[in-house]
């Protein structure tokens, strides 16, 4: 997602809107744009409509879908369909998989997946512009459910979802240590780490702010399996926030994961449930998968019974 904030300034005509200021006034994106990418708003803090009338000194917060490249290529990649119909596509996304090409990954990634599903579908005509509405994002390591939307009026009403905090996501991680209490609370500000700009860090004023909320389920003493339910989206935030509570997620290089005791683990990070609503639904709808493989072997190493496990996967 792209962001952009500033104020707006004296000399706009009255009963100016919102999207006519972005697009002829800051000129980020052209009015087409605007509903492509589906621009969401804050103004002075509270969401609001992009039709909505500006002030002088009102206080403007923006973002929007970051485009798919021109030349996303199709591909016939394998996909866990968790659920589908015709304005959305919920998956289970396989540790590895990349979400959108980016410098070093032009493809393999699930954006080229899904254009090629939907050419195979007939919902896509060879040739025609699409992007694929992924709403959010995991990191290449992260599996788990991940939902996108194949028309923009879809992508925007899921957006709005996320964008206030009103969709409930639930992922699985095992962790080194025990930690020292059985829920809680992870509250702070992420900044791009100046000294590795591949990581994110904690920081004590400046940065968005980043709230992850966590439940123990089982602990060994020298690792732990915990839920966790982040209330922000920022980049890397669960990983950085475990790291910053002393329990870093195991298998993670980045963030000082990795433990002699399991020395070929990978990322054991698993985003399990997500709930929301869809537009064809009124009842909120819960999407769900069980653990991986790896969570398995590592778990089965730590508590051979597992008993404990099977009653959350």
């Amino acid at each position: 997602m792209a962001s952009y904030s500033c104020i707006v300034e004296a000399g706009i005509p009255p009963d100016l809107r919102l999207d006519r200021y972005v697009a002829e006034y800051l000129k980020l994106l052209t009015r087409s744009q605007i509903k492509a990418r589906v621009l969401t708003a804050r103004l002075n803090g509270k969401a609001v409509k992009i039709s909505r009338l500006l002030t002088c000194g009102d206080r403007l917060e923006l973002n929007w879908a970051d485009p798919e490249p021109a030349d996303l290529i199709p591909e016939d990649l394998p996909l866990e369909i968790v659920y589908e119909d015709s304005q959305v596509v919920v998956i289970n996304k396989r540790q590895g998989m990349v979400v959108h090409p980016g410098a070093g990954n032009p493809r393999g990634t699930l954006a080229n997946a899904l254009m090629f599903r939907r050419l195979v579908q007939g919902g896509l005509d060879a040739g025609e512009a699409f992007r694929p509405g992924i709403v959010h994002r995991l990191d290449k390591d992260t599996s788990g459910i991940i939902i996108a939307a194949y028309d923009d009026e879809t992508l925007r009403f899921l957006s709005e979802q996320f964008k206030n905090r009103k969709v409930r996501k639930t992922y699985g991680a095992i962790v080194k240590g025990a930690l020292s209490e059985p829920s809680g609370f992870i509250q702070t500000r992420l900044i791009r780490d100046p000294q590795n700009r591949k990581r994110f860090t904690v920081s004590a004023e400046k940065g968005k702010t980043a709230l992850t909320l966590y439940r123990v389920i089982r602990s060994w003493g020298s690792h732990s399996f915990i839920l966790l339910r982040p209330k922000t989206g920022r980049t890397h935030q669960l990983r950085v926030h475990l790291r910053w509570l002393g329990h870093p997620i195991l298998g993670d290089p980045l963030y000082r994961g990795e433990d002699s005791a399991f020395p070929q683990a990978s990322l054991m990070l698993h985003a399990k449930r997500l709930s929301l609503l869809l537009p064809s639904d009124p009842v909120l709808r819960t999407f769900k998968t069980p653990f991986p493989l790896r969570f398995r072997e590592v778990i089965r190493k730590l508590d051979p019974k597992q008993e404990f496990f099977y009653a959350h996967t």
